[in-house]
């Protein structure tokens, strides 16, 4: 028995709710009151540290306000080459595990998570289980034996180390297990059909994936369904009653088999930018509706929805929150010796952006850091669920970096790259994403220098991603799609877009259009321009 097993046994159902979910009854007094005891005890494990002198100074603060005052924002870079040389002397606390991060522009971020750090994310992934199958407040649904079907990579990812967080302190089955056996080394695609082979023998509790890729999986379930072929492994009892009480319900409902059929599981953990694009579908081929969570590899979990799946609420006890105002956020990209102020929790309001800070706690070493990812208040309170907390959304990441159906993560730099090995003769370029049919692609507005077809390019961009960003190389395995979309532009499109914009007395910033997400109005100058 695993220690946290033991409290479904002598607990509760209220108490069990309080112990993994309570935070929801919080005000939000009562929520800056835990934030600044956790904060004040981060900065006295971490202040004589190598790390944290160098971020802190010589100065150790001595309350919040001083806090926010002496130290200042940073970003990974702060704590090269710490992390990524995996240098533990300059720790404040030895760690537990390193995990690090999907590997945005082609380079990880590693990422040392201490004890405490690893007990408090593993009892939150509990409270996950708990509210993503939960149908009200104080709903427990699931004990100790968890059989849990995970599309993510393996473990040393921080998606997987957070499930391993769990299955530290509680009794779970991840299928197909975190960690690969010695000298195995599987696709994403491998990976998926080995979870779901086992899923078909022992059934299905809860389901943690990325949005896009479980309606993928249903989409393709649902094509290979009316062609299935019997086979050995289907004989076996379990797998073949599954089977035929799959088919039965699909003919009495006249439609195909839906995935489902063969599972009925109790609740869907889902995570990734395109949650929104993707929910109806996932509870469509699943029949359940998906429950969102949002965090960072940095720190996992930041904020997670209640039990009505509706907005996210901010997490107390995993990294103390600041928040930049979307106007300072605007001054500090633009003067880049600007330091921007913060908010907290307690002064945020409805309808504004706003992006993450976060300091760690339990010894952990990033301190005020900018994590680049925005945020938008939707609402001050949840009154349907009596939530009396901030509600809010994912916004978009800082930089605007364009993601693709959830999994990979494309920036400038890495699109830039991209093009120029192509050695294709170009002017400029803008790009953006695009959804259709239930898919994501990258939209490529070119300006060339030769003539191409449009087709040419589309496949040798392509191919170029693939070589640059380790997460876009895995997108035609994972989902089969090819995601660059080209629209040519005539030539001179930018420079009469240049020579417009200085009619207009455009400041300099704006004399071309963005490389990444540029605004529709910009867009479509583009393409008047070109004709």
């Amino acid at each position: 028995m695993l220690p946290e097993d033991k409290y479904f046994r002598i607990l509760t159902q209220n108490e069990l709710w309080q112990r993994y979910c309570g935070f929801f009854d919080l005000s939000v007094d009562e929520f800056m009151d835990i934030q600044e005891e956790l904060l004040m005890d981060e900065i006295d494990q971490v202040a004589d540290s190598t790390l944290g002198r160098k971020i802190i100074g010589s100065q150790k603060p001595n309350s919040v306000e001083e806090f926010r005052r002496i130290v200042p924002l940073t970003t990974y870079e702060d704590y090269e080459p710490y992390l990524s040389e995996r240098q533990e002397h300059a720790l404040a606390a030895k760690p537990l595990v390193w995990c690090h991060s999907s590997g945005r522009g082609g380079k990880f971020k590693w990422i040392p998570y201490t004890s405490g750090h690893v007990e408090a994310s593993g009892r939150l992934y509990i409270g996950y289980l708990i509210l993503a199958a939960a149908r009200r407040r104080g709903d427990i649904r699931i004990g100790p034996g968890v059989r849990v079907l995970v599309n993510i990579p393996p473990l040393p990812y921080a998606s997987a180390t957070f499930c391993d967080c769990a299955s530290q302190i509680f009794s779970l089955k991840f299928m197909p297990p975190l960690q690969e056996k010695e000298g195995q080394v599987l696709g994403f695609r491998e990976r998926i059909e080995l979870g779901f082979k086992m899923a078909l023998q022992s059934g299905v509790d809860e389901i943690a994936s990325v949005s896009s890729v479980l309606v993928k999986l249903g989409e393709r379930m649902t094509e290979q369904a009316q062609v299935m072929k019997f086979s050995l492994g289907m004989l076996k009892p379990r797998i073949f009653s599954r089977l035929v009480r799959a088919w039965l319900k699909s003919k009495l409902e006249k439609r195909p088999i839906l995935p489902a059929d063969l599972w009925s599981p109790k609740g869907i953990i889902v995570g990734g930018t395109d949650t929104s694009i993707y929910k109806e579908g996932v509870a469509y081929y699943w029949r359940t509706t998906p429950f969102e969570v949002y965090g960072a590899s940095e720190t996992l979990g930041i904020a997670v929805q209640n039990w009505n799946k509706k907005w996210l609420t901010f997490i107390p006890y995993c990294v103390f929150l600041e928040f930049i105002p979307e106007e300072e956020r605007i001054k500090s990209r633009e003067d880049k010796s600007y330091r921007p102020s913060t908010v907290l929790l307690n002064e945020l309001e409805e309808g504004k952006v706003y992006e993450v800070v976060l300091t760690h706690f339990h010894g952990m070493p990033f301190l005020r850091y900018r994590i680049g990812d925005l945020i938008k208040v939707v609402a001050l309170r949840d009154s349907e669920a009596g939530v009396n907390l901030p509600q809010i959304v994912f916004h978009a990441r800082v930089g605007e970096i364009i993601y693709l159906a959830g999994l990979a993560t494309l920036t400038e730099k890495s699109i830039w790259q991209a093009i120029a090995n192509t050695d294709i003769k170009y002017e400029d370029w803008s790009a953006c994403k695009e959804y259709a049919d239930n898919k994501t692609y990258l939209r490529l507005y070119l300006e060339l220098k030769e003539e191409r077809e449009v087709s040419e390019i589309e496949r040798i961009v392509d191919e170029q991603l693939k070589e640059v960003d380790v997460d876009y190389r895995d997108i035609g395995s994972y989902l089969e799609l090819q995601p660059v979309k080209i629209t040519l532009l005539s030539r001179g499109t930018f420079d009469r877009y240049y020579q417009e914009k200085v009619k207009e007395g455009a400041d300099l910033a704006h004399l071309k259009p963005p490389h990444m997400n540029a605004p529709k109005e910009a867009l479509e100058q583009l393409l008047r321009l070109s004709g």
